[in-house]
């Protein structure tokens, strides 16, 4: 990491205590300014695993379905300017085994040119598309909106001309601190609204999906998984179903609420 920023790599030994940080924001008044400072009018979606949706589109023989990396392509589609990270601040501040640590964010927008060439290089949009899929090869979940933090540490102004794809893993993702930040923080990254993660009678209960949950939706009650309202619908719990017990249901229109979303948020012009 020396050619990385001092500031990045301060930013990197604080990381594991971004669960502190995060209990910070329930406390009142203190919780008001943070979410200034750092989660402003964010709108941020997960987006379920496309093996999940492909393995659901065979099941149901529904061939017009779209699969989630679509949404991820519109805006690279309508983006002028494209960055990737040499990096994934969160995977390499854990110093992670499981997924690879160079596969960083992708962002989007005008104010990517206010990024520091250290840290990464501008792309065109056909490079970009074959970075996301390298990533959803590699195992990672797609979270993508207007996510302020990131115009922060990285001095990419103003946030609402940057718009973040992150390509998250269940062991290292800075959003695992979720359950641990205020209502109002923790509802600005969410599903699709009409996704459903349903468990079947197929679960033995053997709590695999317990552990692998980052958000801790899961809980085993009377020998079954349950998925609560925490869920983000991302389709891990999906894909790593060695009973096969747990399925994705998803709206016809389900392309349409982040793409309608995230778009009233940031300005890719």
């Amino acid at each position: 990491m020396e050619k990385i920023p001092l500031s990045i790599r301060i930013l990197t030994k604080l990381f594991p205590y971004r669960f502190l940080f995060a209990r910070f924001t329930k406390i009142s008044g203190i919780g008001n300014v943070i979410d200034k400072m750092f989660f402003e009018e964010d709108r941020i979606y997960y987006l379920p695993i496309d093996k999940v949706v492909e393995i659901e589109q065979n099941i149901n023989q529904e061939d017009s379905t779209i699969l989630p990396s679509k949404v991820v392509e519109y805006f690279i589609d309508k983006s002028e300017h494209r960055f990737i990270m040499n990096f994934c601040i969160c995977r390499i501040s854990k110093d992670c085994n499981n997924y690879p640590k160079e596969y960083g964010c992708l962002f989007l927008g005008e104010a990517t040119l206010n990024i520091d060439s250290r840290l990464g290089r501008l792309v065109t949009k056909e490079e970009a598309k074959e970075y996301v899929n390298k990533c959803r090869e590699a195992g990672l979940v797609h979270l993508i909106g207007r996510n302020k933090l990131d115009s922060v540490w990285l001095k990419a102004k103003p946030p609402e001309k940057l718009l973040t794809i992150c390509n998250c893993c269940e062991c290292c993702c800075l959003w695992m601190m979720l359950p641990n930040l205020s209502k109002a923080i923790n509802s600005k990254v969410t599903k699709i609204s009409d996704l459903e993660i349903k468990v079947t009678d197929r679960c033995t209960g053997c709590k695999e999906c317990v552990s692998l949950c980052f958000v801790r939706a899961i809980s085993i009650i009377n020998s079954k998984a349950v998925i609560n309202n925490d869920c983000r619908g991302c389709g891990r719990c999906v894909q790593k179903c060695r009973s096969n017990a747990i399925e994705l249901i998803i709206p016809d229109n389900y392309l349409e609420e982040p793409i309608e979303n995230i778009s009233s948020s940031v300005d890719l012009s």
